[in-house]
């Protein structure tokens, strides 16, 4: 398939990976949707890529808030399109009581540029005489972050075979199970994320100690 076609039929992971995270116990799924490198692709992709956001938003916002998804975005909203500035936050106030599957969406994100933009808003309040900069811990850099009050990701699924995180959550991801998962993200379903998490329950997380007495 063309690079477009590629991209559309991702669309179609996204809803199947919607549609069977909550049968997981998977409360937080977070989807890379296009990272703040993206912008270097050729025009005519960033516009289809913004192009099938719209899409996506119009035409699977019923139907996400009828079964319980709330959707939440993060990224940097800098520079965006009017009317994409515009679909975000109403998707996210239609849906903002809903508790069965929180769908976290990065757009225009960048691991990097969300610290960045945190250490900054923490610098602007330190330089205001707001905020002794000897306060400034772990929590008080999280509670900067896009993801300020989520929990930290269980499990990072990479597809395609890649072994990175591409600037992905870095600092959320700090004691993240991984998987590397050789399928392309088109071709992803509920069978690929069901033995990606039973994969992950069969591990033993330390969070850099011991394993709790009685763990393998």
């Amino acid at each position: 398939l063309s690079r477009s076609e590629g991209h559309r039929e991702g669309i179609a992971a996204v809803r199947r990976a919607v549609a069977a995270a909550p049968d997981l116990g998977i409360r937080y799924l977070t989807l890379y949707s296009f990272s703040s490198e993206n912008w270097s692709r050729p025009i005519t992709e960033v516009q289809f890529l913004f192009n099938l956001i719209r899409h996506f938003i119009r035409r699977d916002l019923a139907d996400l808030h009828k079964n319980g998804v709330k959707i939440i975005v993060i990224g940097n909203r800098d520079g965006l399109p009017p009317d994409l500035l515009a679909l975000l936050p109403e998707a996210e106030k239609l849906t903002e009581n809903n508790d069965r599957l929180n769908l976290v969406v990065a757009f225009n994100y960048g691991g990097r540029d969300e610290v960045v933009r945190a250490a900054r808003s923490l610098a602007a309040d330190a330089a205001a005489g707001r905020l002794d900069p000897a306060a400034i811990d772990e929590a008080s850099l999280a509670n900067r972050l896009d993801t300020a009050g989520m929990p930290d990701p269980d499990l990072i699924i990479r597809t395609s075979g890649e072994q990175r995180l591409s600037n992905f959550l870095l600092w959320q991801s700090a004691y993240a199970e991984l998987a590397f998962l050789p399928i392309l993200w088109p071709d992803f379903d509920g069978a690929a994320l069901t033995a990606a998490v039973e994969n992950y329950r069969g591990r033993v997380r330390r969070f850099g100690g011991l394993p709790a007495r009685g763990s393998a």
